[in-house]
């Protein structure tokens, strides 16, 4: 377990969610999957009535980034959590607009250090985005991603880890994609440039080859500054 905190960034399908758990793992970090984290609280059904997930939820499932102030008050109140508790932990696409940023960079220095904080940033173009998304289906148990180009049987039906059914996300919907990729360019590439003037670098890699290779990259630059 190392105390550290690894931000790791990308447009749809460029493996966030993947690198992030081989991280996680690696490291012995808590993989802080934003994205699965706030998609849990919006589907929750015991808070359907509340007019603040109502709201939430249609931005969520229409591609659109949800209330900054909404999402940094969950995120911040489970890193301090973590933090506390010794924990390292990596995030998956967050913060995501400079709103968050600004909010939790600062918070993230004070608990874990500037030279303990990684922001990676995976490059994948929007043709490789629209492709992997298109083919990506999920497991409805474990959470688990299938990687299909990988995976013998082109019409899988059951997850390889656990069994459980496949399904496709909403969010994988092709105008869904669209609206998501305009928010990242828009909304979360700006938060690059406030990294780097904190002092921060921001380690591009390239994400189209497989995971395993863009993994090996990845614990390369940690490691690399870790020394």
């Amino acid at each position: 377990m190392r105390k550290m905190a690894v931000m790791v960034y990308g447009v749809p399908g460029s493996g966030k969610g993947t690198q992030a758990n081989l991280l996680a793992d690696t490291f012995g970090l808590i993989h802080f999957d934003t994205g699965r984290f706030l998609e849990s609280v919006v589907h929750d059904p015991k808070r359907q009535r509340e007019a603040i997930i109502k709201r939430e939820r249609k931005n969520f499932d229409t591609g659109i980034l949800m209330t900054p102030s909404f999402v940094i008050g969950e995120v911040k109140k489970e890193t301090i959590k973590l933090a506390k508790a010794g924990w390292g932990v990596v995030f998956s696409g967050s913060p995501r607009t400079m709103y968050e940023a600004e909010r939790l960079v600062p918070l993230l220095e004070k608990l874990y250090g500037k030279k303990n904080m990684f922001f990676i940033r995976l490059d994948v173009d929007a043709e490789h985005s629209f492709r992997r998304n298109g083919a990506r289906l999920l497991c409805k148990e474990c959470k688990a991603a299938l990687l299909t180009q990988y995976y013998p049987s082109k019409h899988p039906t059951h997850c390889p880890i656990c069994g459980g059914p496949l399904y496709r996300r909403s969010l994988d919907k092709p105008e869904v994609i669209r609206e998501r990729l305009k928010e990242f360019a828009e909304r979360t590439a700006p938060v690059f440039s406030y990294a780097k003037k904190r002092g921060h670098t921001v380690h591009l890699i390239d994400g189209r080859p497989a995971p395993y290779k863009v993994f090996e990259a990845a614990k390369r630059a940690i490691l690399r500054r870790s020394r």
